[in-house]
């Protein structure tokens, strides 16, 4: 199998914006289709916390990506139309610069001496890659999800004029109290694991217990409790699969955060974790619009928007998602606001493709090409 991912450069020294500055950092891409000649089919797609760039399998990787079924030949996003890129985030662990990455002026890892990081980081290095990296000077259209969307919101706030479209999915204007409580349990999680040792551990003391447990509070969040009681309701484990130790898992609830926690413990750098997570709780679109979010909003200037959320995700609430949607079209987008009823919560994006992609589909097909 090979390697689909390409690395861009970003500017030495990177200033960050709560001060500090990263020397040769990169930040790790995929693309899908072909930019056209005039370079005015590009969709830029900004992930959620943990993604990497691998969105959808290719000639390079043909490991289906985290978006497959969206992202293809003829399948909602279109790549016999569209070029897409698709970019991990600056300060992860999948290929772009981050906590985990080498420090060249030790040569040895950041770990907690990465600068403090913030989605405005993130976004302004994604940005150079699409103006400087691919010569794009304005996207049909930035596609952003989860943290993701918080990212695509930055990027719109610091480049106003640089994406003719945008599709929001399942995100926020800024962090509520609620995200940033769940966040910060999952954050305090990792800390207090003995093995973090104030971010220096390695593979022979790993925080193997604050992961897992920060990745199930996640994974809680992340559906909703509609789904939760139809696929487990009070569903008991089989006795041979019960853990026998004292107050051990007995519901078959238990054993599936277990088993997401286990795939997820070693695949994602803890560092990088605690970063995206507290850049997550810092996002505030109201610094870019005079400490309103409307306003903010409305010095956006897309031509189109469509505004995508679920009535059960309890981490990016559907009121969000209004928020986006008025304040966007206070700016003089045609905005389509489309709330959706999946049972899935906040991941609904991910499997509830049936919803999600025939939205993303039509509005795609519904803009002529420029």
């Amino acid at each position: 199998m090979g390697d689909a991912r390409r690395y861009f450069a970003l500017p030495s020294p990177f200033a960050m914006k709560r001060g500090g500055a990263l020397a040769g950092a990169v930040l790790a891409y995929e693309t899908w289709g072909e930019l056209a000649a005039d370079r005015g089919n590009a969709i830029l797609i900004l992930t959620g916390l943990s993604p990497s760039a691998h969105a959808a399998s290719n000639a390079d990787d043909a490991s289906p990506g985290w978006w497959e079924a969206m992202i293809g030949p003829g399948k909602p996003i279109d790549t016999d139309r569209w070029f897409v890129l698709c970019v991990n985030t600056l300060g992860s662990c999948k290929g772009s610069t981050g906590p985990a990455s080498i420090d060249p002026a030790r040569g040895d890892a950041y770990r907690l001496d990465f600068p403090e990081l913030t989605l405005e980081d993130a976004a302004h290095a994604a940005y150079l890659l699409v103006r400087d990296g691919l010569g794009i000077d304005r996207l049909a259209c930035l596609l952003g999800n989860s943290m993701g969307g918080m990212t695509a919101l930055a990027y719109l706030a610091l480049h106003p004029d640089s994406a003719a479209t945008h599709i929001s999915v399942s995100t926020a204007p800024q962090a509520q109290p609620f995200a940033i409580a769940i966040r910060s349990l999952q954050r305090e999680a990792i800390r207090l694991d003995p093995n973090w040792n104030e971010g220096c551990y390695d593979g022979q003391a790993y925080p193997v217990t604050g992961m897992s447990i920060a990745r199930k509070l996640g994974v809680i969040t992340y559906r909703s409790a509609m789904e939760w009681v139809g696929r487990f309701a009070r569903i008991r484990l089989d006795s041979d699969d019960r853990d026998e130790a004292p107050f051990g898992a007995e519901f078959a609830v238990e054993s599936y955060l277990q088993a997401h926690a286990d795939r997820f413990i070693h695949a994602f750098d803890p560092n990088a974790y605690l970063y995206l997570s507290r850049a997550s709780d810092w996002f505030d679109l109201a610094e870019h619009g005079g400490g309103s979010v409307r306003a903010a909003l409305a010095r956006i200037h897309v031509e189109r928007a469509l505004v995508l959320g679920v009535s059960t995700d309890i981490l990016f609430p559907l009121s969000q998602q209004e928020e986006i949607a008025e304040g966007l079209r206070a700016g003089g987008a045609e905005v389509d606001f489309v709330p959706l009823d999946s049972p899935q919560g906040h991941d609904a994006f991910l499997v509830d493709i049936e919803r999600f992609g025939a939205a993303i589909g039509a509005f795609l097909h519904a803009r002529p090409r420029t």
